[in-house]
């Protein structure tokens, strides 16, 4: 992980909010799956990218959380968090990947404990009333892979990187965190469905930039949630000859639990809150079918394997 997470007292947390508020700050309040996040940044492009990003909560609502953004000199880049505010300030970063992730985990941090919904660092899509989700370690091609398979007909996208999960006893019910995407400047170089828009769009220092998917396949094609059915778990093993196999829901725990679920963004990290996502994950793969992928071929010959292991067309 890049950054470290230190958690800290509510009166340093509510301390460096105070000394925010008589400085030059942007603002703005975002609707995270009905939490409300204030952002409180120095930074313009942070504060645009942000409200293109998320959906806008109203000024009238009371925060339930928030992300303050500062540059101090005399500071590492790291993040110091109050969980029982949920005020999390990060010192000196650069690049609004990391803000917004944050933003997510502080989500989950609260909901997951008094709402008993988790979160999934992971790829959401419905193909044609079948949900299906991509799990993977960095730079394994889930944005990659997942906006492939939105090119099938009938396909819509929940999400590219996060979504948030109820277990009802049936199907896993997974809904979206945000209203535009975080994508690379290459998505277009991979699959030309998506050059327009990225000619469209504004990239910052990193080459990423927030995007409305729905410019360039339909209004349709972004959808709120879906019942997931298929979970792809990614990996990039150019030792493992096999492309692809079927995991039992075990198997499928043991690879999340030794890659850190997948997400290096999780606020808190004790013994207590590493059960409880645990147990989801158990419960969460259990009403799954559950396919690994090695992603060592190119993206393309990685698509059609996918698409053979869902049974989708090509």
């Amino acid at each position: 992980m890049a950054y470290t997470v230190r958690t800290v007292p509510t009166s340093e947390a509510a301390g460096v909010y105070e000394r925010c508020r008589s400085g030059r700050f942007y603002t703005s309040k975002a609707d995270i799956f009905g939490v409300c996040v204030k952002l409180v940044t120095e930074s313009k492009r942070d504060l645009e990218m942000w409200t293109d990003n998320f959906r806008a909560m109203s000024d009238s609502v009371r925060s339930h959380a928030m992300v303050i953004c500062l540059n101090d000199p005399d500071r590492e880049m790291g993040v110091d968090y109050d969980p029982v505010t949920s005020i999390a300030v990060l010192y000196n970063f650069d690049y609004y990947g990391w803000v917004k992730s944050i933003a997510l985990a502080v989500v989950t941090d609260i909901l997951e404990d008094s709402h008993g919904i988790f979160a999934v660092h992971g790829a959401a899509l419905d193909l044609d009333g079948r949900g299906v989700a991509i799990i993977a370690p960095s730079k394994t091609g889930k944005t990659t892979q997942s906006w492939g398979l939105l090119r099938t007909p009938g396909s819509s996208l929940i999400t590219d990187d996060w979504f948030f999960v109820r277990l009802t006893g049936g199907r896993p019910r997974a809904s979206g965190s945000e209203k535009n995407c975080y994508i690379d400047a290459d998505i277009g170089d991979v699959w030309e469905e998506y050059r327009p828009l990225v000619s469209t769009t504004h990239f910052d220092n990193k080459g990423r930039g927030i995007a409305n998917i729905r410019w360039v396949m339909g209004p349709d094609s972004v959808i709120d949630q879906t019942s997931i059915s298929d979970v792809i778990l990614l990996k990039r093993d150019a030792s493992d000859p096999e492309a692809v196999r079927t995991l039992t829901a075990d198997e499928a725990l043991e690879y999340l639990c030794a890659n850190d679920l997948c997400n290096p963004h999780q606020m808190v990290r004790d013994p207590r809150k590493t059960e409880l996502r645990r147990r989801f994950f158990r419960e969460f793969l259990s009403g799954c079918r559950v396919h690994m992928i090695n992603t060592v071929n190119p993206p393309e010959e990685t698509q059609g394997i996918i698409r053979k292991a869902l049974g989708v067309c090509q």
